[in-house]
C-alpha cells in the first residue's frame, strides 16, 4: 500500500498542474488538458492518491478515469 506507483488521472474539467503540485508532495505532470476535461499522471503511493481525489473532489471536478501504470 506503501508503494510508489504512477497513476493516469482524467476529471472532467480543466485542473492546473500548479495548483495541484503546490498543495501537497504530489509529482502531477499534466498530459493533455482542455476546458472538458484533465488527464494528467500522478507518481504517489495509494494514500496520496486517495487525497489527491479527495481534494479534487472537494473542489467540484468529477472523476473519469484512473489507472495505475504497471512496474
Amino acid at each position: 500500500m506503501h508503494d510508489i506507483c504512477i497513476y493516469h488521472v482524467e476529471v472532467g474539467g480543466q485542473v492546473l498542474e500548479n495548483d495541484i503540485n503546490a498543495m501537497g508532495p504530489y509529482e502531477m505532470r499534466a498530459v493533455q488538458a482542455n476546458t472538458k476535461a484533465t488527464q494528467f499522471t500522478i507518481r504517489t503511493d495509494q494514500s496520496g492518491l486517495i487525497g489527491l481525489l479527495r481534494h479534487l473532489h472537494g473542489r467540484g471536478f468529477v472523476l473519469l478515469s484512473i489507472t495505475r501504470e504497471h512496474s
